[in-house]
């Protein structure tokens, strides 16, 4: 049994979705299932159970012995919220429970971190040097709930062991970087620059990107390192498969673009001719606007991962063509 917390969300149902493609079976879904506008990313799709947040744990109690896999990609994502209480519960407390029962039955757990742990990235991106997240200074409060977890789970991961557990046998954080792909719809201002791209062209015929405020930095010319979620997928599920080389991973293409060059793979994904403008940040970010994230990935690579990440033009197209298209012209 396979359980996928989060699990109609964007990339929970992306998972749930690529376990059963590549044969998973008997997969439990976790989540807030009275969120109804999420409904359509679990359809047709073969579970075992659906388990509501709340009921959880006492779920969990009770059917451990049967559970072979915890992915823990529940919790609160919204980056504009700003109420630390709301952070501290779901990405916090929360995944500090799903931690101690995954020690306590011998389960191995792979947990969602996230690349806004960095900050601004002025110390860098790198996934191997342990003390890095105790220096780190997030740029908001989704940021600091993610980094505190990674701190206490590398805490509980280095100190002394009590009857040999205080950690799962096997564990993994992932750092995601800008994710995109199927599924994201419900997000709202949350979903990927791509999901945007490609509604405003449609609405506008043209996008408009974030002026740059920096003399370093052209307009558009601002870089993130984006990942398409089926490459993230894939890295979940080889590091079930793996279950070795415990710690925190970096989750990105290792490769930084620009926006330009996302809303360019835009428009020739839609087949449109380009239409873009600049308009300003908007002040109240402008401070805390990040102008360049790249994922370092030889950690990763370093335990035998070798599948390649899609190019952006590649992940774009693949989006636009095969489900932001036919979404809107159903």
């Amino acid at each position: 049994m396979i359980i996928v917390t989060g699990a109609a969300g964007f990339i929970g149902s992306a998972l749930v979705g690529e376990l059963l493609r590549q044969g998973w079976q008997d997969i439990v879904a976790v989540d807030d299932f009275s969120k109804l506008g999420k409904a359509p990313n679990l359809e047709g799709k073969k579970l075992t159970a659906r388990v509501e947040r709340r009921d959880f744990f006492t779920w969990l109690d009770t059917n451990e012995k049967l559970v072979q896999f915890i992915f823990h990609l529940g919790a609160r994502t919204d980056t504009t919220e700003f109420d630390k209480a709301i952070f501290d519960e779901l990405n916090v407390r929360f995944s500090q429970e799903v931690w101690e029962r995954c020690v306590r039955f011998g389960i191995p757990l792979v947990y969602a971190s996230s690349a806004a742990t960095y900050g601004d990235g002025e110390l860098g991106y790198d996934d191997a040097d342990d003390t890095l997240p105790s220096r780190l200074k997030p740029l908001n409060p989704y940021g600091e709930s993610k980094n505190a977890f990674d701190q206490w789970a590398l805490a509980q991961a280095a100190g002394p062991a009590e009857d040999g557990k205080r950690k799962p046998y096997f564990w993994a954080g992932l750092k995601f970087f800008n994710v995109y792909g199927p599924n994201e719809y419900h997000k709202g201002r949350m979903a990927s620059v791509v999901f945007h791209a490609f509604n405003q062209i449609n609405a506008t015929g043209g996008m408009k990107l974030f002026r740059s405020h920096r003399p370093d930095f052209k307009d558009g010319e601002q870089l993130r390192d984006f990942v398409y979620v089926k490459d993230l997928c894939n890295v979940c599920i080889f590091l079930m498969e793996h279950r070795k080389h415990s710690g925190l991973y970096n989750l990105g293409s290792g490769t930084a673009r620009t926006f330009l060059a996302l809303a360019r793979a835009t428009f020739a994904a839609m087949g449109k001719e380009e239409n873009i403008t600049f308009i300003d940040t908007p002040a109240d970010i402008r401070e805390k606007y990040q102008y360049f994230t790249e994922a370092r990935m030889e950690k990763l690579r370093g335990i035998g991962y070798e599948k390649p990440f899609s190019t952006l033009e590649e992940g774009v197209g693949d989006y636009v063509k095969n489900y932001l298209v036919p979404a809107h012209y159903m």
